[in-house]
């Protein structure tokens, strides 16, 4: 069905159960995963120490890896790993992180993923204060003058996309509300239009 629809990419949960009170799966789903995907992999990790999965994850193909700034000692580093390793590097914020935190960095990412909820568990509500995160990360972007990409994950629906879209978001990721839906390819369709 992915690979039927208008989506662009396909967005990978990794959760770990120590970074977020969740497990969802590992290398071996990213792998198969890989096989039948036609569509790029974003992969995003919600775990301790991503920075020792760099290789591994590469090795797979991935397009974008994401990392979480909570998770991460040696941000910048890990950032410039993923790059050497010939992946797009994304940086992701959980909802009480400010966006300031990434202003020494924000020319160095393809990406910052804001989640709009707290990061763990599928179909919450979405926080409202996401709106104004990315309108402050759309100023800091513009002002750096960078390409820098803005995704959002929580939450994103016919309500909050178009909204989300407007303050300046590029990329959204909607989890639930397309894999609920009694037809997932208009869904995608519906949200790729706005």
């Amino acid at each position: 069905m992915i690979n039927k629809s208008e989506a662009d990419w396909l967005h990978l949960d990794v959760m770990d159960g120590e970074f977020v009170p969740n497990i969802s799966f590992g290398f071996p789903i990213i792998e198969a995963v890989s096989k039948i995907c036609k569509k790029p992999l974003d992969v995003h990790f919600m775990i301790m120490h991503p920075e020792k999965y760099i290789e591994r994850t590469a090795k797979l193909g991935a397009m974008m890896m994401n990392v979480h700034y909570e998770a991460c000692t040696h941000l910048h580093r890990t950032i410039q790993q993923i790059h050497n390793a010939g992946m797009k590097a994304a940086v992701t914020l959980n909802p009480a992180t400010p966006v300031s935190m990434l202003e020494d960095i924000i020319g160095d990412v393809d990406m910052v993923l804001l989640m709009s909820v707290n990061p763990g568990f599928g179909g919450q509500t979405f926080i409202e204060n996401t709106i104004n995160k990315v309108k402050r990360l759309r100023k800091m972007i513009d002002e750096a003058g960078t390409n820098t990409l803005i995704e959002v994950d929580g939450g994103v629906n016919a309500k909050t996309a178009p909204i989300l879209v407007k303050a300046g978001v590029n990329v959204l990721v909607s989890g639930s509300y397309v894999f609920k839906s009694s037809d997932p390819i208009s869904t995608i369709k519906s949200l790729k239009n706005i």
